[in-house]
């Protein structure tokens, strides 16, 4: 599924886009996941990497992240702010940390897909679609017999 402000071509991503988009998303959540990041915001909140997302000359990588447990559009501002600043640090951390011969320049956005989860599933769950689903449901049975 393309990201909002994403270029994704007819076919969707290679192989190769993928393979290196998920080893720069484990070599991130390790980097992340040690203590040495002196951001204190980043110190003092777990956060989740749900994806990264390579373009197709391997040079530029979209890490879609999220502080673990969610929070306000305040703190995730925070966050993504503080891990733009440590994008260099992280970006040379990536580097000695995975066989890639070059490493891709990071660059931060929230992942809003599960926002956007829970949204469906809250229209899906309301009294009115339930009732169209028990009207398609009856109709069916009458077309059966």
């Amino acid at each position: 599924m393309a990201r909002h402000g994403q270029h994704v071509s007819a076919k969707g991503p290679s192989q190769r886009q993928l393979r290196v988009g998920e080893e720069v998303r484990h070599a991130l959540v390790q980097v992340l996941s040690r203590t040495d990041l002196r951001d204190p915001i980043l110190m003092e909140t777990s956060v989740t990497v749900t994806e990264v997302s390579v373009s197709p000359d391997l040079k530029n990588a979209t890490c879609f992240v999220m502080p673990l447990g969610g929070g306000d559009s305040e703190k995730i501002h925070e966050v993504i702010v503080a891990l733009a600043k440590a994008a260099k640090f992280l970006r040379y951390e990536i580097a000695h940390s995975t066989q890639l011969k070059h490493t891709p320049a990071l660059r931060f956005l929230h992942d809003t897909s599960f926002e956007e989860a829970g949204h469906i599933d809250e229209l899906l769950h309301r009294p009115e679609v339930g009732r169209d689903l028990v009207q398609d449901e009856d109709e069916d049975e009458d077309e059966e017999e």
